[in-house]
């Protein structure tokens, strides 16, 4: 029962931390409860990803039967499965709950909603790791030390630079459309790309690339969060157009 509970309290400290960083960048704080749904909704959407990958990797790629493409099929398995999966479930929790609500009236309350929603996600797929892995406590620490630095924060990056495209598609309307693809696609080919380097790369190319993409993400995010505390609300945006 102890380590069943560290490997919650683990799961779950790397996104806390992470969230509440970000949330302190939003000087209209939203609503905990809405906050709180979101984060929810990207953890069940961490179950449907699951589910999904387990599925299409035993009855679609086959890797296990398919010895002779090893590095295509993991491309393949990265680009098509995790990444894009991942990054449209996370999406799609907060569309649903949160996209037509009234308290989404702000540029940056995308960014702030699509990291909530990766924050729940990352929290449970680390509470999935530590159980199935049957991790000890102390490992358990370490692990979620390296989430915290990786996985999470990858997360959490990624679906904030789509939010900061989302608010853009918001400012303007007649690009709409291709912002949204620019800013989904950004996020679905860096993520890929964190995930092939940590599966695929070896020496310290394995390292390089992670912390390549990372940093790459935080330089353009933080950039996408003064410009959108510039940017007018989406109230008024609307009124005049």
């Amino acid at each position: 029962m102890f380590s069943y509970s560290v490997y919650v309290l683990f799961g779950i400290l790397p996104s806390f931390l992470w969230l509440l960083y970000y949330l302190k960048k939003d000087t209209n704080p939203e609503p905990k409860v809405k906050i709180l749904k979101v984060f929810i909704g990207g953890a069940i959407s961490a179950i449907f990803a699951a589910l999904i990958e387990i599925l299409l990797l035993k009855n679609v790629f086959q890797v296990n039967n398919c010895p002779w493409l090893p590095y295509w099929v993991s491309l393949l398995y990265v680009f098509l499965i995790v990444a894009l999966i991942e990054e449209t479930l996370k999406y799609l929790a907060v569309k649903i709950i949160i996209f037509r609500d009234m308290h989404f009236d702000e540029p940056i309350d995308s960014m702030i909603y699509l990291i909530t929603s990766a924050m729940g996600f990352a929290a449970l797929e680390n509470v999935l790791l530590f159980f199935s892995e049957g991790m000890s406590p102390t490992d358990t620490f370490l692990v979620a030390i390296f989430r915290f630095l990786g996985a999470t924060f990858l997360h959490a990056l990624c679906s904030g630079i789509f939010g900061f495209f989302i608010s853009l598609s918001f400012t303007k309307i007649r690009k709409r459309k291709i912002l949204f693809l620019v800013g989904f696609s950004t996020a679905v080919l860096l993520h890929a790309a964190y995930n092939f380097s940590i599966i695929q790369l070896n020496s310290i190319f394995k390292f390089i690339l992670p912390a390549c993409v990372l940093m790459c993400l935080m330089f353009f995010l933080s950039i996408g969060v003064r410009k959108l505390k510039n940017t007018k609300s989406i109230c008024k945006i609307q009124e005049k157009s």
